[in-house]
């Protein structure tokens, strides 16, 4: 018997209720639906046992394909998902089991016990611990579990960008994010309002915090989990991948005892961990180095850090001044966001202290119509400011299926893209999770504020003309950083469009 094989393919499991898909599962016999078929799947060293399986069962199939193992492989996951959520509905779910489930959770939980170690009892344990290990298994940042009128569905924020997990039938949504509220200590009789908690999971032996949102929403409540990093995540100045000149002229500025560095750039654009990674640079035992943070999103070792907390009045001015009599050598502020922060931190940069910080700004040079905006004067910020990086996040391609590509003469319009020249685009493959990029770059241009940019502020140039003053001195724009990026074959034409290649 001549079975079509398929390589590398990204299929969805097809359930049927009337099928014992776990039995199946053992004799090596998937279900998917392909190209408006209904197919029996088959592992190819396990024909001959699929095959004997797929004789003794009632199931209607149009076609029988076999798949690589790593496919295959894919698609039993997909399945053993369904399989636990199955498990749920045919719990009785009285309040008095569901309140054991939960005093077994809050158990499990406290006692630390290792996510892979272990069997936990209730299949709402495993399915909520499935979700923690597959994130970091991906490498996701974030996980959202949302609710919609018919179904839930989760996602995972990887790279930068959302990719869809699983589905979750309507109930089981519900006791999912019950179950993350009791590990996060929030309240689940509480549906009306927005609730933000903390939690800890311990994978493999590495704990982790984790950040969690709670949001009512018209069809049910939804929930992003931020998972945080340790201190020995953060990557050292050169493996965040700026270019050679960037990261020298970083090491310089850095090296300055007084003065104040910004990071700009819009949200998710990795500003946190550049400065973080600022912070490890800087750090010995012989600095005093306190931050500022909303929220804390490195647990680092060797720096001491406050987390905001407005409820009690302790907002980033307040926990500033408090820092500022500390005797600091070395202060971060995670966000400068209005005049009293602004005016402080000036203050603190002009008396002796090297300070850190972030701005919502595009691009660096707008740093200083910002900070004037906020009632800073320009003679202030031309004697305390060393510096101001923007930095965006590039994905890039994945090597072992990126493809050959040409460019039109449209796509190429206002930049300095050659329509003749070879470039690459994203196609999918199963080593990077069928998206077609793998893993990150931080792309960056460097404001330094030397003499001839003191000299121009002086002289009352607005930001734009100082820009374009730099870029004829050979600023090294983000936009241009993209271009090179797109010619070396590092990434793709629709991701440089998204970072920021027509922003000039």
């Amino acid at each position: 018997m001549n079975i079509p094989k398929l390589e590398r393919v990204d299929l969805e499991p097809l359930w049927d209720d009337n099928i014992d898909h776990r039995l199946a599962m053992k004799h090596y016999l998937l279900f998917s639906s392909t190209r408006g078929e209904r197919a029996a799947i088959l592992h190819p060293e396990h024909i001959a046992k699929g095959l004997n399986h797929l004789s003794r069962i009632d199931f209607e199939y149009d076609t029988i394909l076999q798949i690589d193992n790593d496919s295959f492989e894919r698609l039993k996951n997909k399945f053993l998902e369904i399989q636990t959520g199955s498990e749920f509905e045919q719990m009785e779910a009285t309040s008095e089991e569901l309140f054991e489930a939960e005093s077994d959770l809050l158990e499990f939980i406290q006692n630390s016990q290792d996510l892979l170690s272990g069997e936990a009892s209730a299949p709402v344990i495993k399915l909520v611990n499935s979700l923690f290990f597959q994130a970091i298994k991906k490498g996701a940042s974030d996980i959202h579990i949302e609710s919609q009128e018919r179904k839930g569905e989760v996602r995972f924020r990887i790279d930068g960008a959302l990719k869809k997990h699983i589905d979750l039938d309507k109930k089981i949504t519900g006791l999912v994010i019950n179950r993350i509220k009791v590990i996060s200590n929030l309240d689940i009789s509480e549906k009306r309002i927005p609730q933000d908690g903390r939690t800890q999971v311990s994978i493999s032996g590495k704990t982790l915090d984790v950040r969690v949102s709670v949001l009512p929403t018209y069809h049910g409540e939804r929930v992003v989990m931020r998972i945080l990093m340790q201190s020995e995540h953060i990557p050292s100045l050169e493996a965040l991948g700026f270019d050679e000149n960037i990261t020298s002229t970083f090491y310089r500025l850095l090296n300055h005892s007084h003065g104040m560095i910004l990071v700009t750039g819009p949200t998710g654009s990795g500003k946190s961990t550049t400065l973080h990674s600022f912070l490890q640079y800087i750090a010995s035992p012989d600095k005093n180095i306190i931050t500022i943070e909303d929220p804390v999103e490195y647990n680092a070792e060797n720096i001491n850090q406050i987390q905001v907390n407005e409820k009690v009045g302790l907002t980033f001015a307040s926990g500033l001044r408090s820092i500022l009599r500390q005797d600091p050598d070395v202060v971060m502020v995670g966000e400068i966001r209005d005049h009293e922060t602004a005016q402080i931190a000036i203050q603190a940069a002009l008396t002796g202290h090297l300070m850190l910080s972030t701005l919502h700004t595009n691009d660096s040079t707008s740093s200083l119509t910002r900070m004037m905006d906020m009632g800073i004067e320009s003679y202030l910020l031309s004697s305390t400011l060393l510096g101001v990086l923007a930095q965006r996040l590039a994905r890039k391609l994945c090597p072992h299926c990126k493809k050959a590509t040409k460019l039109t003469v449209k796509q190429c319009n206002g930049t300095g893209l050659d329509p003749n020249g070879v470039y690459y685009k994203a196609v999918g493959c199963p080593e990077c999770d069928y998206t077609g990029y793998k893993g990150r770059l931080a792309v960056g241009e460097l404001f330094v504020i030397d003499d001839s940019v003191k000299d121009m502020i002086h002289k009352g140039l607005n930001d734009h003309e100082i820009r374009e003053k730099l870029k004829q001195n050979g600023m090294q724009t983000i936009s241009l950083q993209l271009e090179n990026m797109l010619k070396r074959g590092e990434t793709g034409y629709e991701e440089a469009l998204r970072v920021g290649l027509m922003d000039g």
